[in-house]
This record gives structure tokens, C-alpha cells and sequence, in this order.
């Protein structure tokens, strides 16, 4: 297997997870901006493979396997991180619907791989609008001080918030998408 440069970026997002879990958990005062950023990092890095692979033609069967479980990990962990930092209902909630719906997704998409019917559920324009609120969420909950006289811990939970919302509406068009091929496969 060639590992290519959107792949080792793909696994650099991986090796970050315990990086962020540790910088988190130091007991410093700029861990929260370190978190921060190794988190955004990690996200730029998820944008930036993609447009690797699209505009030099380097994509590989090991990197669209392991891109999406290297962006749900890290989301998984963050929203993990940020609950138990501050387990509210509503954190936990928010955090519950997209972690849900990840694996939901996930296992939708491998049920119409099964079926020969993959490109029916391919990601959609919400679905790419709402990793960008919840990415965007996620580094102001890890971030959580005040910048510029903006509450951005506050930001955050709505920006959270309104990623769930988004999160359940993509999930819902995945399901929808997929609702005929899997009628068909029930009846057959």
C-alpha cells in the first residue's frame, strides 16, 4: 500500500486524538488555546486532504476508508472531552445526537456499500455545512475563554447546538436518500 499525502494527513488527524486528549487534561493555563488548536488544526487538515486528493488525483481505497473514521474520532473525543468538562443536559444531548448520528450514518453507508448502492448516500452540501458548525463549535468549547469581549464558551454551545440541528437534518437526507434502495431490499 503507497501511502499518499492526503493518507498521512489522514493519519496525522488520527495521531493528534491522544495529543489533544493530553494537552487537554494539563493542568496549565494556555492549555485551553493549545486544545483549541490542535483541534482546529486537525480540521484544517480534514479540508485539506480532500483537496489534495481531488486536485492531484491522489486518492486510495485505505484513505476514503480511514478519512471519515479519523474525522468522526476526533469529533467524538472533543464532544467527549468538552461534556465531561462540563456535563450540562443540553452538552450531553447535543453531543448524544452527533455521536448517534455518526454511527448511524456510518452503518447506513456500509449497509448500501452491501448492496452495491454506496453513491446513494454520498455526503451532501448540508452535511459538509454542518461539519463546518460543528468544527467551528467544537474549537470554541475547547477554546472557552472570552476573546475580544465575546463569550466564545457561549458561542460555542449554540454554535453546538445549532450543529445537532444540522446533524439531524443530514441524517435525515441520508435516510431519505437511501429510504428506496432499502424498501426495495426489504421486499426482495
Amino acid at each position: 500500500m503507497k501511502l499518499t499525502v492526503p493518507t498521512m494527513l489522514t493519519l496525522l488527524r488520527i495521531m493528534l486524538i491522544p495529543v489533544l486528549v493530553l494537552v487537554f487534561y494539563l493542568p496549565y493555563q494556555w492549555t485551553n488555546f493549545a486544545a483549541a488548536f490542535i483541534f482546529a488544526f486537525a480540521s484544517i487538515t480534514d479540508w485539506l486532504d480532500g483537496w489534495i486528493a481531488r486536485r492531484y488525483n491522489q486518492f486510495s481505497a485505505f484513505g476514503a476508508f480511514l478519512d471519515p473514521v479519523a474525522d468522526k474520532l476526533m469529533v467524538a473525543i472533543a464532544l467527549l472531552l468538552t461534556v465531561q468538562k462540563h456535563p450540562t443536559v443540553w452538552m450531553a444531548l447535543w453531543a448524544a445526537v452527533i455521536i448517534g448520528r455518526e454511527i448511524a450514518v456510518s452503518a447506513l453507508r456500509e449497509w448500501m456499500a452491501e448492496l452495491g448502492q454506496r453513491a446513494t448516500v454520498k455526503v451532501a452540501t448540508i452535511g459538509k455545512i454542518k461539519t463546518i458548525v460543528q468544527m467551528v463549535a467544537l474549537v470554541c468549547l475547547l477554546y472557552q475563554e472570552p476573546l475580544f469581549g465575546l463569550n466564545i464558551f457561549v458561542i460555542g454551545e449554540w454554535l453546538l447546538a445549532a450543529a445537532a440541528l444540522l446533524t439531524l437534518w443530514s441524517g435525515f437526507a441520508y435516510l431519505r436518500a437511501a429510504w428506496p434502495v432499502l424498501r426495495e431490499d426489504a421486499r426482495s
